[in-house]
């Protein structure tokens, strides 16, 4: 193929993998020149050629393949996703598993998700039927890094495409453990690619006329850019991005159970989650309870080797991390915010951060603001559950939500009012493969997963028969 379209001047880079915990160099990886980007883009699309000929019933046993595979070597895979990123190793096991429980449900249930849709018209028959569109380009992060990637291409390829994943650079050990899983699994070689680039290629990636989606997980200024060249290429695409999570406390509540799932949903990952509970809402009669008992279970975290069973946290995954929380939480403590607990890092020379408790925080705080990527829990109060609501919507995110109380019925009421693409009464905000997932306002659009995630990339085809 040509090359005419690309405009970078193109340099090599090696992108270094570095152990967030020791800050040992582990791998260096050297980026794909355009010309063998393009080779792989090729690739990639001969590969979908065949596939998307094939049945559910042919692909599904290359990802029940998969998960034995992934089951097998969770241990393994396990290290190196914590080696890579800091997370600890427990709950890089749990990543693992989950990502085979995903190949599973795919396997087993795809035809169905996609079966023809029939609708009565002004004809015999009429029916939508969805067909794969070719290569689709996933942009993934480094915070799960199994589990986002797979999450995106599992699917995908089960609807018949094939998937080009870039990630990002400080986890190119899992990019390439997964590239070798597919082919390990029996997949046709070159259906799922690794691609080694650099950000600055994937406007090139994305404009190359055989790639026909995007998605991305990242940041919202990420998928500004991503979305705006998508769109200048009109190619389909989803964008999960940032949230600032509600998590909403109402005075019957059931106590302990919400404090201690609330902490599990901010601390887990080091608080790199991007659903992570961010902003806990707590009406006023249960505020000073609510802060007491998060204070005690945030000081009786252990921080250390993310490898050993007693640890509770490990460190951020890369320096530039652990300085913007720093700069987030010291620029609201000089607005006036007050921290209970935290609020530094464990000591001058490791990536960790202390967990954090901050209240007194108002609009205008950049902890209340924007997206906190990190070990930090801000506690709001609010004067009743309709205040909550209030400040739960008071953000320019909209990815999920977190609602607490005994009273069922008022909290489907209070669900429909919450700008979020997911609401969770009494439990935490959590990704499935069951059901969509996805924001709304700048936490993105589309949805990945369930019946509506597996859509986003097939062609609704309408099919009039007379």
């Amino acid at each position: 193929m040509a090359t005419e379209y690309l405009s970078l001047s193109f340099k090599f880079i090696n992108m270094i993998s570095i152990n967030p915990y020791t800050k040992e160099e582990i791998a260096t990886y050297t980026e794909f020149s355009p010309d063998e980007m393009i080779q792989l883009i090729e690739k990639n699309h001969q590969a979908f050629l065949k596939w998307k000929q094939r049945s559910y019933n042919d692909r599904s046993p290359h990802f029940r393949n998969l998960a034995k595979l992934l089951r097998e070597q969770k241990e393994k895979l396990g290290r190196i996703i914590t080696a890579e990123m800091g997370k600890v190793f427990s709950e890089s096991v749990a990543e693992i598993e989950k990502c085979a429980w995903l190949c599973e449900y795919y396997a087993d249930n795809t035809e169905t998700l996609l079966k023809p849709e029939f609708y009565e018209a002004d004809t015999t028959k009429s029916y939508v039927r969805f067909d794969p569109i070719g290569p689709v380009y996933g942009i993934m992060p480094w915070n799960f890094p199994f589990w986002q990637a797979l999450r995106a291409a599992v699917p995908t390829m089960m609807a018949g495409n094939s998937f080009l994943l870039k990630h990002a650079p400080n986890v190119q050990g899992c990019a390439v453990a997964m590239e070798n899983l597919f082919i390990e699994a029996g997949f046709p070689k070159y259906l799922f690619a690794n691609l080694i680039i650099s950000i600055e290629l994937s406007d090139e990636v994305i404009a190359n006329p055989l790639v026909q989606g995007v998605t991305l997980t990242g940041s919202r200024r990420a998928g500004q850019a991503v979305a705006s060249v998508a769109g200048r290429h009109l190619k389909k695409s989803v964008m999960e991005l940032g949230g600032s999570d509600p998590y909403i406390v109402l005075a019957d509540a059931e106590f302990n159970e919400s404090c201690k799932t609330g902490v599990c949903s901010r601390m887990l990952n080091g608080g790199q989650v991007c659903i992570a509970a961010k902003r806990f809402i707590v009406v006023e009669e249960v505020f000073d309870q609510f802060v007491e008992e998060q204070k005690a279970l945030l000081e009786n975290m252990w921080l250390g080797d993310p490898m050993l069973e007693n640890t509770d946290m490990g460190p951020m995954a890369r320096l530039d991390l652990l300085e913007g929380i720093e700069k987030q939480v010291n620029q609201s403590i000089n607005m006036g915010a007050k921290i209970l607990t935290g609020g530094k890092r464990l000591n001058d020379k490791s990536w960790f951060y202390k967990p954090t408790l901050i209240t007194n925080v108002n609009k205008g705080m950049p902890v209340y603001d924007e997206e906190t990527f990190g070990p930090v829990s801000v506690v709001i109060k609010a004067k009743d559950a309709e205040d909550a609501i209030r400040i739960s919507n008071d953000s320019m995110y909209g990815l999920g939500a977190s609602l607490w109380t005994q009273d069922i019925k008022l909290a489907e009421k209070l669900a429909a009012k919450i700008d979020a693409g997911a609401v969770f009464i009494n439990g935490m905000v959590k990704s499935d493969p069951r059901l969509p997932f996805g924001g709304t306002k700048q936490s993105g659009f589309g949805r990945e997963l369930g019946n509506y995630g597996i859509k986003e990339f097939t062609n609704m085809k309408t099919v009039w028969v007379k």
